[in-house]
């Protein structure tokens, strides 16, 4: 009798979606976290897994409205490649560029890095910075789910079980500035210690005589610094409103070493995760305002 294959790779979505409401099954794309996984070091092996990689309908980046719209099946290397991106998104080609090496980007997807709910996956923050939607699809249609609502816990994420994220939506919004920056050992190949990805509008509108303009809807994302990634509410009240000068760049950054409480690991320290934080976010402040 012939040994049932563990693993199962859909013709289309639509034989996915079925599958993944008949049994449940990993999802997989790139692959690139599946060895670990089937290690048991992250819990329980998977015993059935869902290869997406031949749905091209999840694949794409595109301007949809106003919106840039990447597919899940998405790599980094394509980001690192897209004129769109280029032009609209280019803090996620930096991040896209810090991910593994070249083997990883022509592999690894957007969607995998979103769906693995790492709190140390590298384009988290930027999708949380820049009020990011994800578009979850089923048997029973598609759903909307903003990035602040989508890692509800350690390795956790608001897709139910039958459930596959489809697409990313990204808001393109007039006058928004974004800056990205990642903290590992080394600068190839390295599991971030502390990533940070800072977002702010030009706030000129407010203060038409201020000789800096002030900054508005900021938006400070982080990883590796709590069990999920994290939005820095307290630091952007203080930075919201106000120019990017040393003052501001000051407290905010006084501000963020007391809001965040990292925890200590085999990759660092929680003190060294908060001084860096807070010195990682005072330096992107500082080169925004040009001092």
């Amino acid at each position: 009798m012939p040994v049932e294959s563990p693993v199962t790779s859909p013709r289309d979505l639509g034989e996915a979606f079925a599958l993944l409401a008949a049994a449940p099954a990993r999802p997989i794309a790139g692959g690139t976290d599946l060895m670990v996984a089937l290690t048991g070091e992250l819990g329980e092996p998977p015993e059935r897994i869902l290869d997406l990689w031949r749905l091209d309908e999840l694949r794409g980046i595109a301007i949809d409205g106003d919106a840039i719209s990447l597919g899940a099946l998405t790599t980094y290397t394509e980001i690192r490649r897209s004129a769109l991106c280029g032009e609209h998104l280019p803090v996620l080609v930096e991040a896209a560029a810090t991910i593994g090496a070249a083997q990883i980007q022509n592999r690894g997807t957007i969607g995998g890095n979103i769906a693995n709910a790492s709190p140390a996956g590298d384009t988290l923050p930027v999708f949380l910075a820049a009020d990011a939607v994800f578009v979850l699809g089923s048997v029973r249609g598609e759903r909307d789910v903003p990035a602040d609502e989508f890692w509800p816990g350690y390795r956790q994420t608001a897709l139910a079980p039958d459930e596959l994220l489809l697409r990313i939506r990204v808001p393109l919004l007039a006058g928004r500035e974004m800056r990205f920056r990642k903290v590992g050992t080394r600068r190839a190949q390295s599991i971030s210690k502390v990533v940070v990805a800072l977002g702010w509008r030009d706030g000129a509108a407010s203060a038409p005589l201020a000789p800096v303009s002030p900054w508005a809807d900021v938006r400070l994302a982080l990883g590796s610094v709590a069990a999920t990634p994290i939005r820095a509410t307290a630091t952007e009240a203080v930075l919201e409103g106000r120019p990017p000068t040393p003052e501001t760049a000051d407290q905010a950054a006084e501000t963020l070493a007391a809001e965040i409480h990292p925890i200590d690991d085999v990759r660092s320290t929680a003190e060294y995760r908060r001084l860096v934080a807070a010195r990682v976010l005072h330096r992107l402040i500082r080169e925004a305002g040009g001092w």
